[in-house]
């Protein structure tokens, strides 16, 4: 299954309007915004474990990236709180599951095959300095990506012109960008050449976004 995979173009998804679709492990579901591939994807979703669901255990061939929106993930390495942000890269494996529920913004085949940096952070832990009303922390950087987790206030603008084109997520309040108004679950994909210039609705905003990682997307190499 495909969907949204012409990377030259501009995507916006409201993702708390979608429907949740089963996945094939009971009491999993899921919210696709972006896939390249068939069940093994190079995708982007968001997932829900519903109280005492579990994931069988897998190994990451193509890596996983992924944050805590509500509830706590757990696997064999421990619990993950809301806003978590961790990295499993390829050849990690691990067997999910949620005691009491919780849903994540999760990507898959998305790292370069060779990476092996794994980690887990909270993301509101990571030193920030606000400046004109925004707070942005680096969350991860390689020659691939840059990953960044921002706090804005009310008003305050957020820009990058960074190359390779960027992702946003947005995890609180709003944000205006051009025509369309992004609240909780919100997701922006651009494309490369294209720069981002948003403001934060009344209530403020915490956003995450992933720059210069488009130009190496291509399916999974197993089908």
């Amino acid at each position: 299954m495909d969907l949204n995979d012409d990377f030259s173009a501009r995507v916006v998804v409201h993702s708390e309007q979608i429907d949740w679709v089963a996945s094939p492990m009971a009491g999993v579901d899921r919210r696709m915004l972006d896939r390249l591939g068939g069940e093994v994807a190079r995708a982007t979703s968001i997932v829900r474990y519903a109280a005492g669901s579990n994931f069988s255990q897998h190994t990451h061939t193509g890596g996983e990236e992924f944050i805590v929106l509500e509830g706590v993930f757990q696997d064999e390495h421990g619990d993950f709180p809301a806003g978590t942000y961790v990295r499993n890269p390829p050849t990690t494996a691990h067997t999910p599951r949620s005691d009491l529920g919780c849903v994540i913004f999760v990507k898959l085949w998305q790292f370069d095959l060779q990476d092996r940096t794994q980690f887990r952070k909270m993301m509101a832990d990571e030193p920030a300095k606000m400046i004109d009303g925004a707070a942005t922390a680096i969350l991860h950087q390689d020659d691939r990506e840059t990953v960044t987790y921002t706090t804005l206030e009310a008003g305050a603008g957020l820009h990058s012109d960074a190359a390779g084109g960027m992702e946003v997520f947005v995890l609180e309040g709003s944000i205006t960008e051009g025509a369309d108004t992004l609240g909780k679950g919100g997701w922006l994909r651009l494309p490369q050449g294209q720069s981002l210039t948003c403001v934060a609705g009344d209530a403020g905003a915490k956003v995450w976004m992933k720059t210069g990682h488009l130009p190496f997307a291509q399916p999974p190499a197993v089908s």
